[in-house]
């Protein structure tokens, strides 16, 4: 197929070091950051619990931005959705990260103290959480699409003690108002704000609120232990409960700090994009402590990928010299869908490309390589979760060379050992599936899940000593890993289990479908049947029957869909996750659920109106 096989620095010797003796090479991983104490011991293993670097004391804001001698540089790229930019250095950043942390600490918040964030994509955000660092404090960012009732829950778990928000933020050329949500989520709770001013709306501020640009104070950083706590990130679990995700300093800076430089082979000059918003797990690994700990250049953007126009991505990218995009498979589906990049789009800087989130279908890596990355640059699909702190699985052309695969993951990264296990836990022969587990530990593994002990432990114990990752997967004869999605994301048809990554993945190969989305409805026969959804490339015709005829030829006639909708747009949060709950509603007639995440509202109407000329 003519890919290019990665970008040069082949050194077979880390896989060799990580193999033999993975501790002592993580060891020689942490060394490359700044620590204020050292070490006594690497690694305290008492499954399931890992201390990694113990007696050690660090620093994460000291390590992203104080330690880098030329702070001149530009460390953010701040492109807002009206095209105005804002160019901060190293520098700023900093100064902005010892005020707010000298603040911070004037308003009563010490080492261990939680602070929620609950910003858009404005410098303010990776300043706050670096303030949090600074002093010791716990941030958890919450994502600004969320309602006041998620934040809420999210303040009262958490006991956060302040929470930094704005006024308001821009979402498809609309102001839409923060602060009041943060107000309604805080109402009755010892908590203290801090508010950017981002939109000029008009908001209420209560006596103990602050102005984020009246701060004044400096705070140095304070030396914390490698296992002390450094962020908690609440993530979707099999209950309608989040849990929220404990990650420590030590161990999870090595982890991520090593990550970024061998999956983007960072050099000094390049800009980097990735696309992932901040109250993501994404965002805090790969746009604030990876990047900045490697003294990256980077382009933050504010609003919707597709605002004002569908190439915004490319623009945005053009506009900056970008050399390095993240995104993810979703982003690349709907544009894709739009067609390729147009011709004023300059992406000629671009040599390396990267995928995060779900696994990527063969169809849309080959568009994104050909037509995003004009056959010359590398793709990576990146495979890890919140729980994981960092990459586990993917090529890494900053050192090695390796053939990458369409719809692969590849290997583990070096110092991680991952398993394709049958229900017994026997290792799964080549070309079955299997279930994915990480031989553990690693450092940048989760420390806990806040104040769930118990739930934590669930993951270690399907197979002992050895953390489940709840996907399905299969290793080819050459060892490669093919990540196929969610075990627990799964339909049951007629006994079978397809899970709808695999059935999303199938419809989409079709070539006159941009996207598409698949959800279990009851049967009673079948115990569920299958309702897919399929939104259309530009100028494509085709119909219901044909794309149930070409999911039947792809996966057989159990893989068939009952029913099969053509829509102009398919409901999804504002992460850019499919809203397959509200399917499911929609189909069965249902009144639908919460809907405050959802990006497009109108997205309802076109599958209500799709279902309902069916």
């Amino acid at each position: 197929m003519g890919y290019v096989r990665g970008l040069g620095r082949s050194d077979a010797r880390i896989r060799e070091s990580a193999d033999r003796d993975p501790v002592s090479f993580w060891e020689g991983q942490a060394r490359l950051l700044d620590w204020h104490t050292p070490w006594k011991e690497p690694l305290a293993w008492e499954p399931p619990r890992a201390r990694w670097f113990e007696g050690g004391r660090i620093n994460a804001c000291y390590n992203a931005l104080d330690r880098h001698p030329d702070k001149s540089k530009t460390a953010i790229l701040w492109e807002a959705e009206d095209g105005s930019s804002r160019a901060v250095s190293y520098a700023q950043l900093l100064a902005e990260a010892e005020r707010a942390a000298g603040a911070l600490r004037s308003m009563g918040v010490s080492k261990g103290d939680r602070v929620a964030v609950y910003l858009p994509m404005v410098p303010e955000l990776p300043a706050a959480m670096l303030a949090c660092a600074r002093i010791g404090a716990v941030h958890t960012v919450v994502f600004s699409g969320f309602s006041a009732a998620a934040l809420r829950q999210r303040l009262e778990d958490s006991g956060a003690k302040a929470l930094i928000t704005a006024d308001g933020m821009y979402r498809r050329g609309r102001a839409l108002p923060l602060k009041p949500a943060a107000d309604e989520a805080s109402r009755g709770l010892d908590v203290r704000a801090v508010v950017v001013k981002r939109t000029g709306q008009e908001v209420r501020m209560g006596p103990r609120d602050l102005w984020w640009d009246e701060l004044e104070g400096s705070a140095p950083a304070v030396p914390v232990g490698s296992s002390d706590p450094l962020f908690i990130l609440y993530t979707s679990g099999t209950t309608g409960r989040p849990k929220g995700v404990l990650h420590g300093t030590g161990g999870y800076l090595t982890h991520v700090h090593s990550t970024f430089r061998w999956a983007f082979d960072i050099r000094g000059t390049d800009v980097y994009y990735c696309t992932a918003d901040v109250g993501w797990v994404t965002g805090h690994s790969y746009v604030v402590y990876g990047p900045l700990m490697c003294g990256a250049t980077q382009v933050i953007y504010e609003g919707a990928p597709d605002y004002p126009a569908p190439e915004r991505t490319w623009r945005v990218c053009s506009k900056y010299g970008a050399t390095i995009l993240y995104t993810t498979p979703t982003a690349l589906r709907m544009l894709m869908r739009r067609g390729d990049p147009p011709p004023g789009c300059d992406l000629s800087k671009l040599r390396l490309l990267g995928t995060v989130g779900e696994p990527i279908n063969p169809e849309v890596w080959k568009w994104y390589y050909e037509s995003v990355g004009g056959r010359r640059c590398p793709v990576i699909d990146t495979w890890w979760q919140t729980e994981t702190g960092g990459m586990m699985i993917s090529a890494l052309p900053g050192i090695e060379e390796l053939e990458p695969r369409p719809g692969s993951a590849t290997f583990a990264v070096p110092g991680v050992k991952v398993s394709v296990l049958d229900e017994s836990g026997a290792e799964a022969k080549a070309g079955e599936r299997g279930f994915l587990a990480v031989d553990g530990p690693w450092p940048g593994m989760m420390t806990g899940l806040w104040g769930d002990e118990e739930r934590y432990a669930e993951y270690w114990e399907k197979y002992p000593g050895k953390y489940y990752a709840g996907d399905y997967a299969v290793r080819d004869a050459d060892g490669y890993v093919w990540v196929l999605g969610r075990a627990d994301d799964v339909l049951s048809v007629s006994g079978h289990r397809l899970g709808t990554a695999e059935l999303e993945s199938a419809l989409v190969e079709h070539p006159g479908v941009a996207e598409a989305a698949v959800c279990g409805v009851p049967d009673e026969v079948r115990g569920e049947s299958i309702a897919a959804f399929a939104v259309l490339r530009e100028g494509a015709s085709c119909g219901s029957a044909e794309l149930s005829d070409w999911m039947r030829s792809r996966m057989g006639a159990i893989a068939a869909p009952s029913r099969m909708y053509v829509v102009a747009r398919l409901p999804k949060t504002r992460s850019g996750k499919i809203m397959r709950r509200l399917l499911r509603d929609l189909v069965e007639g249902r009144k639908i659920g919460d809907t405050s995440t959802m990006e497009d509202p109108g997205a309802v109407q076109d599958v209500r109106s799709a279902v309902g000329r069916a």
